[in-house]
């Protein structure tokens, strides 16, 4: 089906900056709990190794991603590991949770344009669940920025244009009320807007549709990197992989 550049609600500033972080949290819950993107550690130990870095610049951010689970086996193998979360919207509750219990991560108070990096975030530059929130002209400047900059970058996503991804988006308000209240950290508002006044699960509802509908395919992230200027100097992967009963569709590249 083809790509539909629809709106999700937390990309527009003037959406409540709470139930934007009770909708991160859910999503970096999820990720982390259902282990999705453990078939991308080989992924990204191969674009550390090749970029010869031991720092990750996560953009886009939100409430931390799948990084808080990937991280148990990254460290292994790179124990001097660093994860630096950053995003235009910081979730600072989320990220001052995890950095609590994980003393490899750190954090960037300041928003944070993932179409602009500053340039003493120096480390691969990952973006788990968020790189279909940008329209291709913005999606192609993330690439570009990065090779202008020599830095290593990999995007992931966990749904894709299909029947089965948008059939689970249809269901999530469903998980939704079922997770909350494992969330951490705890907030009443988040029961309250969960249970009594159930926004979170609408909004879920809606930007996971709409995720679905915009996901990059294969294809499109190829034709995006054919754009960048200099992307030649570049290695790229880009592939699909299956995780449970799902799939992760993932674009790396790293200087060659």
């Amino acid at each position: 089906m083809p790509r539909i550049q629809a709106f999700e609600f937390e990309d527009f500033p003037w959406f409540p900056a709470f139930i934007r972080n009770y909708m991160t949290d859910f999503l970096q819950f999820l990720a982390n709990a259902s282990d999705f993107f453990k078939p991308v550690v080989p992924v990204i130990e191969k674009a550390l190794a090749h970029s010869k870095t031991n720092t990750i610049v996560d953009l886009a951010s939100g409430g931390g991603g799948g990084l808080v689970r990937l991280s148990k086996y990254l460290v292994a193998s790179h124990p001097d590991l660093k994860i630096v979360l950053t995003d235009f919207y910081p979730n600072l509750d989320a990220f001052r949770h995890i950095t609590e219990k994980r003393p490899c991560f750190r954090y960037v108070e300041d928003p944070v344009n993932a179409l602009a990096v500053p340039r003493d975030l120096v480390g691969l530059r990952t973006q788990f669940l968020s790189f279909h929130h940008f329209a291709p002209i913005q999606a192609r400047q993330i690439l570009q920025n990065a090779v202008d900059n020599g830095s290593p970058i990999g995007i992931f996503e966990a749904q894709e244009r299909s029947l089965p991804s948008l059939l689970a988006m249809f269901v999530s308000p469903i998980t939704v009320l079922i997770t909350t209240p494992f969330i951490r950290p705890f907030r009443a508002g988040r029961i309250i807007f969960t249970y009594l006044v159930p926004l979170v699960p609408l909004f879920i509802w809606w930007d996971g549709i709409v995720s679905a509908l915009r996901t990059y395919s294969v294809d499109e992230m190829q034709a995006l990197v054919d754009g960048v200027r200099g992307q030649e100097t570049y290695a790229w992967e880009i592939k699909r992989v299956k995780s449970g009963p799902g799939v992760v569709l993932y674009l790396v590249g790293w200087k060659k």
